[in-house]
């Protein structure tokens, strides 16, 4: 089998087990057994398609990418069990994100646009100011290094997009927006108010984030546009 067939036939599985995920993810089906099996593999399909693609913008990229959704596989086994694991989810995704940015660092520099920086660190700021007066107290460090993490992602994607501009540098960054907003929909929802439609919101969005990042792993983007 080519690789741009295994390519194709990953997207299509991925499409399926995120829309069976959603369909298990309400309050009543959340913790049954065809939830806790699609999520899990939603979630190692879309690291296959990062460690199976052709052309790697260098191994070091593809390792951090494939760490990161290691890591995002063990926070989504976390989260959705039925203890309260939020700490140790919200952790795990941490240290994803961790990856992720070791990655984004490998091809661009640290911080090398301010107003790049300026304008997450700004979005950042609403975020927090929305969450953090209804944040339990043994969350509000946890949930503020959070925030701070993932808005560093943002902020080095995007800088990679900007200092070396290619097809998978906007997918890296595109990613981490998706990302940001998948988390902002779930932090709000969780610790502030009800936000229409969030079942459908968050896993679209986080799944679009991870497809997103796992093909920027390739360079054949360039070529293929898909």
């Amino acid at each position: 089998m080519s690789n741009a067939r295994l390519q194709r036939l990953l997207g299509a599985l991925l499409l399926v087990l995120v829309i069976a995920t959603m369909a298990t993810t309400g309050e009543a089906l959340r913790w049954t057994m065809p939830h806790y099996i699609v999520k899990p593999l939603a979630t190692i399909t879309v690291l296959l398609i990062a460690w199976t693609a052709e052309s790697p913008v260098s191994a070091r990229y593809r390792y951090a990418v494939v760490a990161g959704m290691l890591l995002s596989l063990v926070g989504d086994v976390l989260l959705m069990l039925p203890q309260n694991l939020f700490a140790a989810g919200l952790g795990a995704f941490l240290l994803a994100h961790c990856c992720y940015i070791v990655g984004f660092l490998g091809e661009s520099r640290l911080l090398a646009r301010p107003a790049v920086a300026m304008g997450f660190l700004a979005v950042a700021a609403v975020l927090l100011s929305v969450i953090f007066p209804s944040l339990p107290g043994p969350l509000r460090i946890p949930v503020v290094a959070y925030v701070g993490v993932i808005t560093l992602m943002a902020i080095q994607s995007a800088t990679w997009s900007l200092e070396a501009p290619s097809a998978h540098a906007r997918r890296a960054a595109l990613g981490a927006v998706f990302f940001l907003v998948s988390d902002a929909t779930l932090a709000i929802a969780r610790f502030r108010m009800d936000v229409p439609y969030r079942d459908i919101i968050v896993p679209v969005t986080y799944y679009i984030a991870q497809w997103c990042l796992a093909r920027s792993v390739s360079r054949r983007v360039e070529a293929t546009r898909a």
